[in-house]
């Protein structure tokens, strides 16, 4: 099992969890950050940093996420580690209230 970040984050960027990651597992991308599953330990210590909630375990993913098991996969093979917790983005309070955020995400290692 692994923690996954799902689309509430998209557009937000809240760095609070990266933070207490013991293991640097978080990887930054434009508008979006992902965790590394293969480097992933299963803390858990991310979820309760998160102030709007868009980390699970695997398990406990709503069926409506599950697409970004394989999107953290995907982009954190792409995107640089993250170690540092830095400032959200700037409209990140307005988009945490959005939903269906998911083909916003801004992946310039693919255009």
């Amino acid at each position: 099992m692994t923690y996954v970040v799902t689309e509430a984050c998209v557009h937000c960027k809240y760095t609070d969890c990266v933070s207490v990651c013991p293991v640097d597992c978080f990887h930054e991308g434009p508008n979006f950050l992902v965790i590394d599953p293969d480097t992933c330990i299963d803390c858990g210590v991310c979820v309760p940093e998160c102030p709007i909630g868009a980390i699970f375990a695997e398990a406990d993913l709503p069926p409506e996420q599950h697409a970004f098991i394989e999107i953290n996969a995907r982009l954190a093979a792409q995107w640089p580690v993250i170690d540092a917790a830095g400032e959200p983005l700037p409209e990140a309070d307005h988009w945490a209230a959005v939903t269906d955020k998911r083909a916003l995400i801004d992946n310039p290692a693919t255009a």
